[in-house]
């Protein structure tokens, strides 16, 4: 199940080049958030060489090599060879899902009026991108990029928008991604109400279950997430070459 969550995810964060080299897809996503650009290694074999291999596609076009090591997803001993290649352990990430049911149960209706359409607006974007940065026009172009079906959800008060996310459904199960709220604007329940409206959006396309990724050190955002019956499968990491 990890590693279906993790090529779930990857399809709703779509690379704009992706090389599938025997289970390895190695991303390239310029301009775009570095985990994007990541190799999912979700495959065995002879792993100095598939290394090797996953180094020279990403010197070749100028990059620099990173892996995602999720247990249960990559292969055994993947981990010990980047270290002992030098690769730097970089962002702990925690895997989390929740029956759908479950978070429409925990996250009652209030807060700001909510949203969900089928495409991201202007304002949508402008919300997302004043909270995360980043290239503007490389993160748009990799939205327009998403084939299976999404839901932006919108907060508003009168006519600001203050919070975002949004959801991909895919095969019987919807990730949330892209939460957002202004500064100005926390603490007024509009993170839970962008998720309870992303909760109903995923029950609508028949979605049962849910999956997100929170960082570790985001305190705030774990306990979002908790109170809303999101509970970790895993904890997952970065190695990066130095």
């Amino acid at each position: 199940m990890i590693r279906e969550l993790q090529e779930r995810t990857a399809r709703a964060l779509p690379a704009q080049h992706v090389e599938d080299a025997q289970g390895w897809w190695l991303r390239l996503a310029p301009g775009c958030s570095w985990w994007i650009g990541s190799v999912l290694p979700h495959g065995c074999g002879d792993l100095p060489r598939r290394v090797a291999g996953a180094e020279r596609f990403y010197a070749g076009h100028g990059a620099v090599a990173r892996f995602q090591i999720s247990p249960g997803a990559c292969p055994d001993g993947l981990d010990a060879l980047l270290a002992g290649r030098g690769y730097r352990r970089e962002n702990a990430v925690s895997l989390r899902v929740a029956p759908t049911a479950r978070v429409l149960d925990r996250t009652p209706v209030s807060g700001p009026d909510v949203d969900v359409v089928d495409q991201p607006s202007r304002d949508w974007f402008a919300a997302w991108h004043g909270v995360h940065g980043g290239d503007a026009r490389a993160e748009w172009e990799l939205l327009q990029r998403v084939q299976p079906a999404a839901g932006y959800a919108s907060a508003t008060i009168g006519d600001q928008t203050i919070a975002v996310g949004r959801a991909v459904a895919d095969t019987g199960w919807a990730g949330v991604f892209g939460m957002a709220t202004l500064p100005a604007a926390r603490g007024r329940g509009a993170g839970r109400a962008v998720l309870a409206a992303l909760a109903r959006w995923a029950a609508g396309q028949h979605a049962g279950d849910m999956y997100l990724q929170v960082e570790q050190d985001n305190v705030a955002a774990r306990r979002l997430y908790e109170r809303a019956g999101f509970t970790e499968i895993c904890g997952y990491h970065y190695r990066t070459a130095r």
